[in-house]
């Protein structure tokens, strides 16, 4: 226990350095979605390899990278690139850049990925607001002994994706015209993408969208006090009764067409974020 906080210090203790300024709000991009950074002014850009006990990105489409700087007027630090269980991390080091987060400061989450969509009423380019997630990764990342400096035992997951940062993105995707659906994301360990008979059976738990990241970030952020809102990108229809073959590359090919709609509702709200 002694040794993981020690681990987080030294690693914020490093990033710290490197910035002239207090970050506010943490972005995590996911797969195709880095170019996002690339909107970050002033930027600090520090690599993953360079940060005492961070884990390294293994996974195309994902640089990396801490990109930090001021984005629509508030200080940002991003995450170009994250880290996956699939990859053969533990569920400990997944969410380590989270706890990091937290040790400089941060008080707003916003994550992003890019999924399957399971909703019949969605289409491939989508973006979707997530209201709720379903673990299906088949671990978590609070197992083992608490640390009482991050969070307590049993943290409350009662309104996981903050009720007013929805509502502050879905005013933002109004004003801007873009189509926003709303839906519950279910987490998947990987790399394998499912079966038309798992995505049926995630489909009657209510889910309509599935992907490989996002519910371990989450938890641990709640469990830190950190709030946090969720975007998705639908990069694929992953209806069990009419799957087709789908690689990588389509994923990530999908996602950078939806770039410049991505980009403006995610600038449009850290603007409006309070933090």
């Amino acid at each position: 226990m002694d040794d993981m906080l020690n681990k987080i210090n030294e690693a914020a203790a490093y990033i710290r350095r490197q910035l002239p300024f207090q970050p506010q709000i943490g972005l995590i991009l996911g797969s195709g979605l880095g170019v996002m950074a690339d909107e970050v002014e002033e930027a600090v850009t520090i690599s993953y390899h360079d940060i005492p006990h961070f884990p390294v990105s293994t996974v195309e489409g994902h640089s990396g990278v801490l990109v930090a700087g001021k984005l629509e007027g508030k200080y940002v630090l991003v995450m170009k690139g994250r880290f996956h269980y699939y990859e053969g991390y533990s569920m400990k080091e997944v969410v380590f850049p989270v706890y990091v987060m937290k040790q400089l400061g941060i008080s707003s989450l916003l994550v992003t990925n890019a999924a399957g969509g399971m909703n019949r009423d969605f289409a491939a380019g989508d973006l979707m607001l997530i209201t709720d997630h379903i673990n299906n990764t088949g671990s978590n990342p609070l197992l083992g002994a608490n640390i009482p400096e991050l969070g307590p035992r049993f943290p409350d997951m009662s309104a996981a994706y903050d009720r007013e940062y929805r509502e502050i993105i879905k005013q933002q995707a109004e004003k801007l015209d873009i189509k926003l659906q709303q839906g519950v994301y279910v987490s998947i360990s990987g790399p394998a993408y499912c079966t038309p008979a798992e995505l049926t059976m995630m489909a009657r738990w209510g889910a309509d969208a599935v992907g490989m990241s996002t519910a371990p970030e989450v938890t641990a952020a709640n469990y830190t006090g950190i709030r946090v809102a969720g975007i998705t990108c639908i990069t694929d229809m992953a209806i069990g009764d009419e799957l087709e073959p789908l690689t990588h590359e389509q994923v990530v090919r999908v996602a950078e067409l939806t770039r410049p709609k991505f980009i403006a509702l995610v600038k449009a709200s850290v603007a409006s974020l309070p933090c």
